[in-house]
Parts: C-alpha cells; structure tokens; sequence
C-alpha cells in the first residue's frame, strides 16, 4: 500500500503524520510553529517535522513517496503559493510553500488551505464519508468553511472560497451598528460567532467573571445570564449562517468542526435550532452532524490531496 505524509500547518502548532492509501494514521507528531520568526523559520519547523516522519517510516519499512499539506492563508494549490495571510504566521504571504518543503525534504508536494484539507479529511473518512456533497463549517478561533462536491473542495477563482466568517449577519449588529470583523469589514458572522467573538460579547453585556471562552460556556451552563445570552447570541449567528449557506448550496450533509462544535449541547442545540429555523422546507431533513476525525481531519485530507494529484514513484503500491 502507497504511503504520504500529511501535514496541518497552523499558527500555533504543525502537525503532521504517516498515512497510507486508506487514511489510516500509522504515526504522528507534532512541534510548535515559530509562527513570529518569519516564513523560513516556520519552513524551517515544517521541514523538520517531515525529516523525523519520514525517519520514522524508514523504521518501519515504509516508502513515503510524497507530502501533502494543509496551510493557513489563502493558499493557491495551482501553484502551491500562499497568496496571503493573517499576521497569525509573520511574513507568510507570498511563502512558495511546496516548491521550498520540496526543496527542503525530497518530496513532490501538493498545498491547499488548512479548512480545506480539514473538510476533505471529514468528506473522505469522517462524518461526510460516502456522500456526493458535505458543507464543513469550522467554529473555534476563526469562522471558516469549505464545500467538498465530489471528493474536491472548491476552492474558487481566486483560491479564496471558504471564508464563511466574512458573510454578513443580522448577529453581529447592535444599536444599528455592524461590529468590528478582524477582516477589517464589519457587520460579519464572525465577529459574534466565533470564540473571541463570543467573549467580547459577554464583556460588551457587562460580564466580568469569565476569562475566555470556556468561562463563558461554564458560566451559562450554572445559570449565568449574561454569559448564557452572549453564548446563545454566538450560537445563532453561527446557525443562521449554516442555515443561509445550505439554502445555496443544498448540500446532503452539513459537517460542523472546531472547538465550539464540541463545547457541548448549550452551543449545539443553540446553533441547529437556529439553522433550522433558516432553512428552506425541501431541506427540512438536511443532517447537521458534529465531526469526527479531530486533530487528524486535516492532516488525512492534506494526504488524499497528494494521493490523488501526486503520482506514485517506484518503490511505492498504490
């Protein structure tokens, strides 16, 4: 059977593992990225996480014969190229992410952006598996998403396709006036819905006894009303932009990952009732179901990216 290594390449941590034509993670590791230290220190870490994968499969007899990762950024796959950035990851716009992890491992690589990968992941061996088209919404830190049609994540004219977060909500208004979005926009899903989002609404509300977001949650579930109406507020903006999106895209599954997505029933319950009240009557039955994969949903589908598009070299079974 052929074997890839498959990498999550994130603001605060790189991950990374062996995996084999069937998406079974044989052996993963981790290491911090120097997300600050500028795009060669982070090629730098990236680099040496593959080295020590790829010893790892020499140990055990295995040929790895390519590398697959999932980014940060608006990443044009085409290319391999981050087109841009966040400041999360200092400098990394314009990074040639596969041509220098190429240069740097020996391996032909394949990019594309981390929720992408994340979905793909989801679409091939989790909670998406077997079905044509699943809508994947990530809830956490960010607001993102990606729609996979036929085992492919569409990407977009400009690679951009994806950033849920950014679309306009009746949420993230108050007092007439669209709040802030990190985007530099206003008025967004994800200014509300996401973790921050979430706790500088219950310090807007007058809500001090929290430190973040899982303050929050624990607070709402003692009964707290501030922390449970910054909370719900979060939640429905979160549904409401499931609920819209799945009015266009008509998909067979919606997929829901991220931390808040496991933060439990308060947000989940607030969340699908929301989305269910947005959506179309022929979509009434629509399935919205947690993910399953975890930590390995991107790292699995970074490795099916570069199953499928990176031919098999001699020395690998396909």
């Amino acid at each position: 059977m052929r074997h890839v290594i498959g990498i999550d390449l994130g603001g605060t941590k790189t991950a990374g593992g062996i995996v084999d034509g069937a998406g079974n993670v044989l052996f993963s590791s981790a290491v911090p990225t120097p997300s600050q230290a500028g795009a060669g220190k982070v090629l730098q870490a990236a680099a040496g996480l593959v080295a020590s994968l790829q010893a790892e499969a020499e140990s055990r007899g295995l040929h790895v014969d390519a590398l697959g990762v999932g980014s940060a950024g608006v990443i044009d796959s085409a290319r391999g190229v981050v087109l841009s950035a966040t400041d999360s990851i200092r400098g990394w716009a314009g990074t040639a992410l596969a041509a220098e992890l190429t240069v740097r491992t020996g391996l032909p690589a394949t990019v594309l952006n981390d929720v992408h990968a994340h979905a793909l992941g989801e679409s091939w061996l989790g909670a998406g598996a077997g079905v044509p088209s699943v809508l994947f919404m990530g809830m956490g830190t960010g607001v993102g998403g990606s729609y996979v049609l036929d085992g492919q994540p569409l990407e977009g004219a400009s690679f951009a396709a994806g950033h849920t977060g950014h679309l306009a909500s009746p949420f993230a208004v108050e007092s007439g006036q669209p709040l802030p979005c990190r985007c530099g926009g206003a008025g967004h899903v994800e200014a509300v819905a996401s973790g921050p989002g979430i706790f500088a609404l219950y310090t807007r509300l007058g809500g001090s006894t929290a430190v973040d977001t899982r303050g929050v949650y624990a607070l709402a579930a003692d009964g707290d009303p501030v922390a449970a109406e910054a909370l719900r507020r979060g939640a429905a903006a979160a549904g409401s932009a499931i609920g819209g999106l799945a009015n266009v895209l008509d998909p067979h599954i919606v997929v829901v990952g991220g931390g808040l997505a496991f933060a439990g029933p308060l947000w989940w319950d607030a969340m699908e009732n929301q989305a269910r009240a947005e959506l179309l009557p022929p979509l009434s039955g629509l399935k919205i179901v947690p993910a399953q994969l975890g930590e390995t949903a991107a790292i699995r589908g970074a490795a099916r990216r570069a199953l499928t598009l990176i031919p098999a070299t001699e020395g690998s079974h396909a």
